[in-house]
């Protein structure tokens, strides 16, 4: 994770509030909320918090509603002078935006901070949120409904058996070069157990580690699912990316055909959306 990019802050400050404009009625709520975190934004709107969001991340696109609102910068480029002119009551930051923190602490504005965690730790994310922006009860029946529908899913694998599989986040298209794939703690680790499978990399703790094709080779995945954002792939595209896994003829996943590729942005955020992304999953392992 890169640091916030260094800016001119008591410069900005002044002017900001001596000569930016002023932000029009403050939204319903009386908060004015910004977000750098997308999985944090969802977690916004899904609890009804979406009116008092005035600043989003660049890299948000759910729900609608946020292409209408400023886009602020991200983890590793946030906007500082762009933040400040909003005006905001609260600023949902990164865990390791550490200059950030400081700059916002020095304008005497508020922050929440987020942290990549467990798959528990999206729907106490979503209450810890709530309670902080007054939409407890709101984000006590989103939570519990996330939790109703993982449970589900969970209950619908059970005493089935469990291929054994390695979940791949990033690779260089067209190769199995620069291999990144989930390791035994995180959210996608534990979509993978709660959906049915067993990841081959569980037992390095960590959310995430760049592989060899050896280390795969020795791991003998009976599956790979890759996901991946959307890029605009077609089918065909899709087809070929698949087919680069035949370089290893020898993988059991290769051997039986049972290479997976999700293009779904929503699958790798830890939000309001992961029910989604279990279904998607336990479809993929259990079809």
């Amino acid at each position: 994770m890169k640091a916030a990019r260094p800016g001119l802050f008591f410069l900005a400050l002044v002017l900001v509030m001596t000569t930016g404009p002023r932000p029009a009625a403050r939204p319903q709520g009386g908060r004015r909320i910004i977000s750098l975190v997308p999985a944090v934004t969802e977690m916004l709107f899904a609890m009804g918090a979406g009116a008092e969001v005035v600043g989003v991340s660049s890299y948000d696109d759910f729900p609608a509603e946020v292409t209408s609102r400023p886009k602020v910068g991200a983890l590793v480029d946030p906007d500082f002078e762009r933040i400040l002119s909003l005006r905001p009551d609260l600023v949902v930051v990164y865990g390791s935006q550490d200059d950030l923190m400081s700059r916002l602490a020095r304008a005497r504005i508020a922050t929440f901070t987020y942290r990549h965690a467990g798959l528990a730790d999206i729907t106490s994310t979503l209450r810890e949120l709530g309670n902080r922006v007054g939409h407890r009860d709101e984000a006590n029946r989103a939570a519990a409904s996330i939790e109703r529908d993982l449970q589900a899913v969970q209950a619908s694998v059970a005493g089935l058996r469990r291929p054994r599989t390695v979940l791949i986040f990033g690779r260089e298209a067209g190769t199995l070069r620069s291999l990144f794939a989930s390791g035994g703690v995180g959210f996608l680790h534990d979509l993978v157990e709660l959906a049915g499978g067993t990841d081959v990399f569980s037992d390095v703790k960590r959310e995430g580690l760049q592989v060899s094709t050896e280390q795969l080779l020795a791991r003998a995945p009976d599956l790979v699912l890759e996901l991946r954002a959307s890029e605009g792939w077609d089918a065909a595209r899709l087809e070929r990316e698949r087919l680069v896994w035949h370089q290893l003829p020898s993988m059991p996943a290769v051997k039986t055909n049972r290479i997976y590729i999700l293009a779904d942005s929503s699958l790798t955020i830890p939000g309001p959306r992961v029910v989604h992304a279990a279904r998607a999953i336990k479809a993929v392992l259990h079809p």
